[in-house]
């Protein structure tokens, strides 16, 4: 015997209220109601079914303004009626109310989980609807020149857009609309988005148990800004690196490899719902990191779908659209393939992915060898990922904004001298290309590592960073 399902559902008898149901299958993938069954699916029979087959159409359309096929049958001399609805592309109401099929279920939609089903109907996006009382004046310059140099390097955006002024760069991303700015211009470079978007930040917390708080950090920012610091937090305080040298070359191993932990980054501030107002939060324990993103799957798909190749179906179109340009993100949906990627090639355990209503959880598990060496102070005997974009800079390939810095540094400078030294106005720009890749590449440290945000802190070139700086300034052959 059938059993009911997404798109099946048994009635005994028709009540008028069952209306919810042909309205829960219009709006979900459509489905079947079948009246003259009990719960168990037994046929039970209905009285005047000839007439309801008339009744029905007329009485759905008139509630609903949906057209289903109504058919008779007879199932063990008993005689049935299905109400056979159809998807519908445009949203569905009964009573003024709005209803979806989850799993056998009937569930009402409301608050923010109605907003994001209207929404979707109308063809639109939450982060592609105007927003009244921002103009191009209120964003950050600073926000503009990183996404500049992002995306001049990426090669995704032609010239002449790069060197149009903010607002006509603006229209070129699609992130206008009419005379307002639309809701992504603000996560993409309003130096505040907390004062238009409810919990549009990253928390960090580094957890000795499951509600022992030792420490934490929030993020701010837009939300270039947002990944750049989230990811400098978690390798530069929040994760111990088990260490070894080659030769005179630090190299580190973290327990998540950088890569997989860019992407996860990433795809939690690209893709999380903004209609929830609950910053991404990060959990780090001694054995496992674990990312919560209030996101929500498009119709239909699980975590499976998640874990095989899939079309790229961004809830944040406009978002990701600026993410792709500044080459931080590709768009073919492959970032969450990418972090199980990025795991097997380091040797690392792949993560548990999971979904609930609440969002996604992606837990990072870490390794025994690394547990070991990190407690006993002794690197695992393992060639790190890391290893290899190391060695390569060092034979030449750093990149010029970090060459730049390498050679300016005599001695310990602060963050405004070096700025001054490099001729350089922008701090978030400084920080994001020249600074912030030296220090998590091991060639400049603090001064004051235990206090990243003292005064007093200075930067200094560490054994890597001279011997970096002397492979560059070695005569060509």
């Amino acid at each position: 015997m059938n059993v009911e399902h997404q798109q099946l559902e048994w009635k005994a008898s028709w009540q008028d209220d069952h209306l919810k149901w042909v309205c829960a299958f219009a709006n979900s993938q459509g489905g079947t109601l079948v009246i003259g069954r009990d719960d168990s699916g037994r046929p039970v029979g209905l009285p005047q079914a000839r007439k309801l087959l008339e009744d029905l159409p007329n009485k759905v359309r008139d509630l609903l303004g949906v057209v289903v096929q109504v058919n008779l049958r007879t199932e063990g001399g008993h005689e049935v009626l299905e109400l056979v609805t159809p998807a519908y592309p445009t949203p569905i109401s009964y009573r003024g109310r709005y209803y979806q099929r989850s799993g056998s279920t009937l569930q009402e939609l409301k608050g923010a989980a109605l907003d994001r089903f209207l929404l979707r109907r109308h063809g639109r996006t939450w982060d592609g609807a105007p927003l009244p009382g921002v103009s191009a004046s209120d964003l950050s310059p600073a926000a503009f020149t990183r996404f500049r140099a992002l995306a001049e390097r990426s090669g995704r955006l032609d010239e002449t857009a790069l060197a149009e002024p903010d607002a006509a760069l603006l229209t070129r991303l699609r992130l206008t609309e009419g005379a307002y700015l639309k809701r992504a211009a603000v996560l993409l470079f309003h130096p505040d988005p907390l004062q238009h978007v409810g919990g549009a930040f990253v928390k960090i917390g580094f957890f000795r148990s499951q509600d022992d708080l030792v420490y934490h950090d929030e993020v701010n920012g837009d939300l270039f800004t947002q990944a750049r610091q989230t990811l400098d937090l978690l390798l530069t305080k929040y994760l111990k690196a088990a260490i070894h040298y080659e030769d005179i070359v630090r190299v580190e191993r973290f327990p998540v490899p950088r890569e997989a932990l860019r992407e996860a980054v990433l795809n939690s501030l690209v893709h999380r719902d903004y209609m929830v107002p609950a910053p991404v939060q990060i959990r780090v324990y001694d054995d496992r990191l674990v990312l919560w993103n209030p996101a929500v799957l498009p119709e239909g798909w699980t975590v499976q779908t998640l874990r095989e190749p899939h079309s790229s179906q961004p809830h944040n179109p406009e978002v990701a659209n600026a993410f792709f340009r500044a080459g931080e993100i590709e768009a073919w949906g492959r970032g969450i393939a990418r972090i199980f990627n990025a795991c097997r090639q380091a040797g690392a355990p792949e993560p548990e992915l999971k979904f609930d209503a609440g969002g996604v959880w992606m837990t990072f598990g870490f390794d025994e060898a690394y547990l070991q060496a990190v407690a006993s102070s002794r690197a695992p005997q393992v060639t790190p990922q890391v290893t290899g974009q190391v060695t390569g800079q060092v034979t030449g390939q750093v990149t010029d904004p970090v060459a730049r810095l390498l050679a300016v540094m005599a001695g310990a400078h602060s963050r405004s001298e070096l700025q001054a030294l490099m001729h350089l106005k922008h701090r978030d720009s400084f920080m994001a290309l020249y600074l912030a890749p030296a220090l998590a590449a091991g060639w400049v440290e603090m001064t004051i590592p235990d206090k990243p945000k003292s005064r007093m802190q200075r930067y200094r070139l560490t054994a890597a960073g001279r011997a970096v700086l002397a492979k560059m300034q070695e005569p060509e052959a």
